[in-house]
């Protein structure tokens, strides 16, 4: 197989600059033309379309492009949260020279709007004072329309974290149907996906040299439509390497037998392009050409098991070292996947965090309310990447498996810089983390066999021997971290994945005696074996090796501290008897679940492609292979969440009908042993379980599934 080359990747700042870097840097990055005016901009380069409030922070997806763009030698501009209903706040700045880029913001736009039973949300934590509806469903095809309402000739090219998980064909939770690709809907240029900096660097420089955007066809990390075949590539056919088996359209029986005949004959190479079928044998000297064509889109909208296959193919070609293109056709055209960007280097990763951000949101905001910067202006993100390999999850999709680590002396540096000039700084780190506060610096003890693997996981169903899970570069960070003057604590708001955690007991010592505040969150998400099976997550053993760590050092410090626990109600693979195990647990381990809420099936997440066709895609997909029980429906949905909520007296009626139904009438009473009583308060019994109205804590992050929160009574 391809490895990832073992010379480091191409430097993300060697090129030489764009001729307005002699302008020199805009202490914010202009959101108006009087902006514009005082900085001495005639135009932009490139203007940035966001469907957040603009804060010029790390952690926010618009600032990052923007400051690194700017280090690159161009004028970037700032459209953020316009108003779509016409064009003119998308001309507001004028034309770009080169390109808009395009973005629905740190979250999916459906996510961010949507709860996980559709209803609309009442807030926005990207929008000043929290102020619900000021961006689109859909935001990326609705803003990338109106770009091109205001500029037809303007290229426009399209990423962030909503186009990045609907790059092809996708099930869309909020319609019920299968989507074609964000990048034809929105009718874009190009699309990003993924972390974007490679990407946007070479697509910046090279249409400042002139080159049209329609030969930007090699860059990895892009997806772009073609309706001409692509000449010198070894097609594979998907099937060949993973075969769903023979597929037959019902029969219409208003059909012509003439029609019918033309429906049964094979049917023709698309666009032209020979498909060659062999099993997975292709000479390594020829894998850099050679491209995997998924099943149509046509196919996989009208076949779920064709999607769940397509699916698990996706996710194979993830690893940067191996991966290969993969196409799809669309009607007419194919939308053409490159292979994954190549990781960041830590010098790189450095650089792109110590660009001269102001930390703030935009002056134009004035004093109102941010409630995502306000959670994360006193964070520091050490890292990217999660080799975790959650089905849920959509880390691993956008941001890739290999992890992506700064300096130590770059966090310290960052952290120096938030003391000395965030406003209402009063000495406490809110959290030193990323997608998972402990996987820094942990990597693959071999690059060759990085770069061969296929693996969704470094560590289900165990952790991979080949997995380097020393915790030492992070605990002394830790303890550097703290070490800085002005610094009064540093807490870890990020999730722990805890059954690497317990690798290093120092590490949890470290962790559990400096850096936790009372509360640490971790995520079991299930305790059953059949849903942790469907999640790739570890048994509920690792969590009771990590409690018994985690109350022993809070101990011996004299500290009263509790965990968190994180769990997902009606994921695929979950049954009634799954979640009434759960519920009994909780009660056992004296937990209540403040807040509740379901699955959410976000786009082109393998626990989706489970939710839809109701196999399952972390094995061999075939018309006979194992079926996944979905446990979908209001009804199903609602008694899940009535399991967590057990305690809620609104609840005891739907769970007593069920415990009778499933014959656990053991289990209704007023016993410590006992789920629920018998009796019935006065004015309870007809409320749903409350909604969380929001996801996870961490906001670069919000794309990821939301779960309930639980309190220790």
């Amino acid at each position: 197989m391809t490895a990832i080359p073992a010379a480091p990747p191409p430097d993300l700042f060697a090129r030489r600059k764009y001729w307005a870097e002699r302008i020199g840097t805009a202490p914010f990055l202009p959101m108006s033309r009087a902006e514009m005016d005082e900085l001495g901009w005639d135009a932009c380069d490139v203007i940035v379309v966001s469907g957040d409030a603009y804060v010029d922070h790390p952690s926010f997806g618009m600032a990052i492009v923007g400051r690194l763009l700017e280090a690159q030698g161009f004028r970037v501009g700032i459209i953020a949260q316009p108003d779509w209903r016409s064009a003119d706040a998308f001309a507001a700045l004028g034309a770009p020279n080169l390109f808009f880029g395009i973005t629905a913001g740190n979250m999916d736009s459906m996510v961010n709007r949507y709860t996980a039973e559709r209803r609309v949300r009442s807030d926005d934590a990207y929008t000043p004072a929290g102020a619900g509806g000021r961006r689109p469903d859909r935001a990326v095809i609705v803003y990338a329309q109106r770009a091109r309402e205001a500029f037809a000739d303007v290229p426009i090219v399209i990423g962030g974290i909503e186009a990045s998980l609907r790059r092809i064909a996708h099930f869309d939770y909020w319609s019920e149907k299968v989507r074609r690709s964000v990048l034809l809907d929105a009718r874009a240029d190009l699309l990003v996906y993924g972390n974007g900096e490679r990407q946007i660097v070479e697509i910046a420089h090279r249409l400042g040299e002139g080159t049209p955007i329609g030969d930007l066809t090699d860059i990895r990390g892009t997806a772009f439509a073609r309706r001409a075949p692509a000449a010198g590539w070894t097609e594979i056919d998907s099937t060949t390497i993973d075969a769903p088996g023979p597929t037959a359209a019902a029969p219409d029986p208003y059909a012509t037998e003439a029609e019918m005949r033309a429906r049964s004959a094979p049917a023709p190479s698309e666009a032209g392009v020979t498909v060659v079928r062999f099993a997975r044998r292709v000479p390594n000297a020829d894998r850099a050409r050679s491209v995997i064509r998924l099943p149509s889109f046509a196919a996989v909208r009208d076949d779920p098991v064709l999607y769940a296959h397509a699916s698990r193919i996706l996710h194979a070609e993830s690893n940067p070292g191996n991966a290969r293109a993969l196409v799809q056709r669309h009607g007419d055209r194919d939308v053409w996947l490159n292979p994954p960007p190549l990781p960041l280097s830590s010098r790189d990763m450095d650089r792109v965090y110590e660009l001269p951000y102001r930390r703030v949101p935009h002056p134009a905001y004035g004093e109102a309310n941010i409630p995502a910067y306000k959670m994360i202006r006193f964070s520091v993100t050490i890292q990217r990447g999660c080799f975790g390999g959650c089905t849920f999850c959509s880390i691993t999709e956008h941001e890739g498996r290999i992890i992506q680590s700064r300096s130590e002396e770059s966090v310290i540096r960052e952290i120096e810089q938030v003391r000395d000039s965030v406003p209402g700084f009063t000495g406490v780190i809110s959290d030193l983390g990323g997608p998972t506060a402990n996987m820094y610096r942990l990597h693959c003890k071999s690059t060759a066999i990085e770069s061969a693997c296929r693996r969704p996981s470094c560590v289900y169903p165990g952790i991979c021997p080949n997995l380097d899970t020393d915790h030492a570069p992070l605990i002394r960070l830790y303890r550097r971290a703290r070490a800085v003057a002005g610094v009064k604590k540093v807490l870890i708001a990020s999730g722990v994945r805890y059954d690497l955690a317990i690798e290093s007991p120092e590490y949890v010592k470290e962790l559990v005696q400096h850096h936790v505040g009372g509360y640490l969150k971790i995520a079991p998400e299930a305790i059953a074996a059949g849903p942790l099976s469907k999640m790739m997550k570890p048994g509920v053993g690792s969590y009771d090796r990590f409690k018994e760590l985690f109350d022993r050092y809070s101990a011996e410090v004299g500290k009263e501290q509790y965990l968190i626990p994180y769990f997902i109600a009606a994921h695929p693979g979950t049954t009634d008897t799954d979640m009434l195990d759960l519920a009994l647990w909780l009660k056992r381990n004296g937990f209540r679940t403040d807040q509740v809420q379901a699955f959410l099936p976000s786009p082109m997440a393998t626990a989706t492609a489970m939710w839809h066709s109701g196999k399952n895609p972390l094995r061999r997909v075939t018309r006979t292979s194992e079926d996944v029980l979905v446990p979908k429906g209001l009804k199903v949905r609602r008694l899940h969440k009535a399991f967590l909520r057990y305690h809620d007296a609104n609840n005891w009626p739907l769970l007593r009908e069920t415990l009778q139904r499933m014959g656990r009438t053991d289990l209704i009473g007023s016993g410590r042993h006992q789920l629920v009583p018998a009796w019935q308060p006065a004015g309870t019994g007809g409320l749903p379980a409350p909604a969380v109205p929001g996801g996870r804590a961490r906001t670069q992050h919000t794309g990821l599934p939301t779960v309930p929160q639980v309190r220790r009574r």
